[in-house]
């Protein structure tokens, strides 16, 4: 059975070879992403498309694949809200992904982030390399005592709340689900509009939805104290970019860290350093001295990438022999 792979990079080839071992599928890797511009090049009698996070995967692209007889369109990732459902269920097209792969990857990037942001060791990094050891606009602050904001408190958003936990921060949450572990541990779920009024630091975990598209955007920063950090690691749909840059500006937002930004399949996972880059508002993004950006890093550990890989094979063989899945959250149609 063959599986192609989309947006493959070295380290794909790696984990998914050596996790191959138990099925022997024929695996073959395209380095570009999938969309319309590539979708009729896939083989005759490819059975699945293995695709990640900036694949497009919409009713023209898999009215194509169902054409070839693609059977089943495996996500490496957790977000799904680059595949048409609908599209794929008419077509019989069943499709996984990896809802739980290491959360602690992410969450741990995401305490990356905001430790970097308020301690500013990457610019203490760049002076002391320069023999310059002055302290002067290093200047942070403690995380103990701090109140912080958590929109999300699915897997990856339970393992944040834990760590900020751990260093004495007072955690106010939001989800449509509550989750009584956290709870019982002192970790108290208020409405939407309480947790960005209530909290210093915002760390947002949540898919994305048609419903949540633009969460941070005017109104809702408005509602945030002054001076706000508000930390990214799950969709860059979240944040209304021009929104952010005007509170940037304005110094409601104090600092931002964005590991995902909302264009960035036309920028992240490439190497642009000799080009021009075009994109505005990222250029105005990465001006301001208090935005931290990375490049859709935060899941890439050897845990997670062992994880995905083996998931994603044990999920493809159990679609195609018919077995029953243990965690139905993992097949979406």
């Amino acid at each position: 059975m063959k599986i192609a792979f989309f947006s493959a990079k070295p380290y794909d080839k790696t984990f998914f070879n050596k996790h191959n071992a138990p099925y022997n599928f024929e695996l073959q890797y395209w380095e570009t992403h999938l969309g319309p511009h590539i979708a009729n090049a896939v083989d005759e009698g490819t059975e699945v498309i293995c695709a990640f996070v900036n694949d497009k995967l919409n009713e023209e692209v898999i009215d194509v694949l169902a054409a070839k007889g693609v059977k089943i369109i495996a996500l490496r990732c957790a977000g799904f809200n680059n595949v048409n459902l609908e599209t794929a269920k008419k077509h019989g097209i069943k499709v996984c992904r990896v809802p739980a792969y290491s959360p602690e990857a992410v969450a741990e990037h995401a305490v990356a982030m905001l430790l970097t942001l308020n301690r500013k060791t990457h610019k203490a990094y760049n002076r002391v390399r320069e023999q310059n050891f002055s302290l002067n606009g290093l200047l942070g602050f403690n995380l103990h005592g701090k109140t912080v904001g958590v929109i999300g408190t699915g897997k990856i958003g339970k393992a944040f709340c834990n760590i900020m936990l751990g260093f004495g921060c007072k955690v106010i949450a939001y989800d449509i689900y509550e989750d009584q572990e956290l709870k019982d541990k002192g970790i108290q779920y208020l409405p939407f509009k309480e947790v960005l009024n209530g909290a210093s630091i915002i760390s947002l975990h949540c898919p994305l939805t048609a419903d949540n598209r633009y969460l941070i955007n005017k109104e809702s920063l408005a509602e945030m104290p002054k001076g706000v950090t508000i930390i990214n690691t799950s969709r860059g749909g979240l944040l209304h970019t021009q929104d952010v840059i005007e509170a940037l500006k304005t110094g409601q937002i104090s600092y931002l860290g964005i590991d995902v930004y909302e264009q960035e399949d036309k920028l992240f996972f490439k190497d642009l350093s000799s080009v021009i880059i075009e994109d505005d508002e990222i250029q105005r993004l990465m001006s301001f001295p208090n935005v931290l950006v990375t490049g859709h890093q935060a899941f890439f550990t050897e845990d997670a990438l062992a994880q995905i890989s083996s998931i994603t094979l044990n999920s493809i063989n159990e679609l195609i022999h018919h077995l029953p899945h243990k965690d139905p959250s993992v097949v979406l149609a």
